[in-house]
């Protein structure tokens, strides 16, 4: 893969890559070296940190140079662990970037959101650890510490469950816990198999380096479908795709309102992200033999969350499974292995962070109004609380994917890409676009519509901090969906490295037939422009 050959291309003389992610975990030992008779001082430290960070990624951000997205950028690399061939290597590319800026802003939004309900000191040195880890996994650029980064973020998120959480906490957390560990135990013999195997079957060095064991493509094609298996399992389950996705509702269920939000705003995108750049580049033969079955599990996620969804009687429950389904369109999308498909489950990650991630939230600001969230408890709060009802259908509507919200995009993308190379199966995913507006839409109705009893009567509007919070959500959702472009033309020329990677690598792999649909043109796209419908000269197409 070119791209990723050309690592050095953008490297910084500072290391802002390796600051960004070690900037959290300084704030968390702050935290913890705090009197603990400071409480007025820890959330507002813990903030500091995390708009830190931010702020540093956001200057990555506008400082990235579009024109060579395709190349690791702002590169950090040291030798660790010289005798095993590990390294400290992380980069910046057109797939990562936007996972990371998703990241950094989702964090301080989460912590200035909610208030600890106990032992504060410890909840949010346990966020900004979380933090570290999120942005170690989309930054790495070496498997063993790719994996180190990928169990960390297990740690925190089962102390934020276990310990802060509600209801069946404990057994939330602990099937998080063990349904992680098993997928990440097997990715990691897969991970040992492919570093030796490889350096066997070449004679060179000892290395975990993502690009050289990509470029080098020295395994088997029997052995390399096995190891693709070892690590689709860990990312499958982290997803969470269907049938391993049982541990999420409950997680999502019992889990506080900040770790819910970055659960499904952040940590569900570390298997989809792993399946792009870890899956997909490592093992192109083996991902493209697998295409089908991923691709059918998929949709089966689609509309059996969309299905489960429309069943629940509490609203947080609801949220979680529209995530299996909306997760669903990320991997159909992702394994159509086209420019459309890529970019669109790319785009529905960052997409769906910000639409599930504002949803999470407003579920729990009305958890702490009407400590419930059963559905039948709740209605009429539209009369007491419009500002609330208002937004509220907003992030609602991105969440269904209606044109004009950041939700459309990425969806559409992805079902154009996953037509043209399964159309059958692009049709049954389809239908899920359809069951989420019946379940989410009827939820809404449920519990901002209809006559307003007594318990509900005085509910608090939004309040200025909320939508002080809510603000950034909103102009993400709008600014997504009217203008996608500079979003999309900083992710696509990484994507379309990524295939021409694949089709290097695998002989019998095919592009869509050009025949299946108009051409669809991310280019175009931007620019508002219809598909072309193939009438017209050569030359105009």
């Amino acid at each position: 893969m070119q791209s990723l050959l050309a690592a050095a291309t953008a490297s910084a003389s500072f290391p802002l890559l390796t600051t960004i992610v070690v900037l959290p975990l300084i704030g968390a030992v702050t935290l913890l070296l705090l009197p603990s008779n400071r409480e007025s001082y820890f959330k507002e430290v813990a903030f500091l940190f995390a708009a830190a960070t931010a702020g540093i990624t956001t200057w990555l951000m506008l400082e990235f140079d579009k024109a060579a997205a395709a190349d690791m950028q702002f590169v950090d690399s040291w030798i660790w662990i010289e005798r095993l061939g590990i390294s400290w290597s992380l980069g910046l590319d057109g797939i990562s970037l936007w996972l990371v800026v998703l990241t950094v802003a989702l964090f301080p939004l989460a912590i200035v959101a909610i208030e600890a309900e106990h032992t504060p000191k410890a909840y949010f040195a346990w966020l900004l650890v979380l933090e570290a880890g999120c942005l170690g996994v989309f930054l790495a650029l070496d498997l063993f510490a790719f994996f180190v980064f990928f169990e960390i973020v297990l740690v925190p998120m089962y102390f934020l469950i276990g310990q802060w959480g509600h209801g069946e906490r404990a057994y939330a957390a602990t099937k998080f816990f063990v349904y992680t560990m098993f997928g990440s135990a097997l990715m990691l013999v897969g991970i040992v198999a492919t570093a030796y195997l490889t350096a066997a079957e070449t004679g060179n060095p000892l290395t975990f380096d993502l690009v050289t064991l990509a470029e080098t493509q020295a395994l088997a094609t029997t052995t390399g479908r096995w190891i693709f298996l070892s690590f689709a399992v860990a990312f499958a389950v982290k997803v969470p795709l269907f049938p391993v996705h049982t541990w999420l509702p409950d997680a999502h269920t019992n889990a506080p309102t900040a770790g819910s939000v970055i659960l499904a705003g952040v940590m569900l995108k570390l298997g989809t992200y792993g399946f792009l750049r870890f899956g997909i580049y490592l093992f192109p033969e083996a991902a493209v033999f697998f295409a089908p079955a991923l691709v059918a599990l998929g949709t089966v996620g689609i509309l059996y969350g969309a299905i489960a969804a429309t069943m629940q009687k509490d609203l947080k429950r609801l949220v979680a499974y529209s995530s299996v389904a909306h997760l669903g369109f990320i991997v159909i999308g992702t394994f159509a292995l086209n420019t459309e498909g890529l970019s669109g489950g790319l785009l529905q990650m960052v997409n769906h962070g910000v639409s599930t991630g504002a949803l999470f939230l407003l579920v729990g600001w009305l958890y702490e109004r009407r400590h419930t969230r059963e559905i039948a408890k709740l209605g009429g709060l539209q009369k007491p609380a419009p500002i609330f009802a208002a937004v509220f259908m907003v992030v609602l509507l991105s969440s269904i994917g209606l044109p004009g919200l950041n939700g459309f995009v990425g969806e559409f993308l992805a079902l154009i890409g996953a037509f043209a190379a399964f159309k059958w199966w692009a049709t049954a995913a389809a239908t899920g676009v359809i069951i989420a507006a019946l379940y989410l839409l009827w939820a809404y109705q449920r519990v901002f519509h209809g006559p307003v009893d007594d318990d509900n009567a005085d509910m608090a509007d939004l309040t200025w901090s909320e939508g002080a919070i809510m603000l950034p959500f909103l102009v993400a959702i709008f600014f997504m969906g009217l203008y996608p472009k500079p979003v999309i033309e900083r992710m696509e020329p990484a994507v379309d490295a990524l295939i021409a990677h694949v089709e290097a690598n695998v002989d019998e792999f095919d592009e869509p037939d050009a025949d299946v649909l108009p051409s669809v043109s991310l280019d175009r796209l931007n620019r508002g422009e219809a598909p072309d419908d193939g009438s017209g000269s050569e030359e105009e197409q």
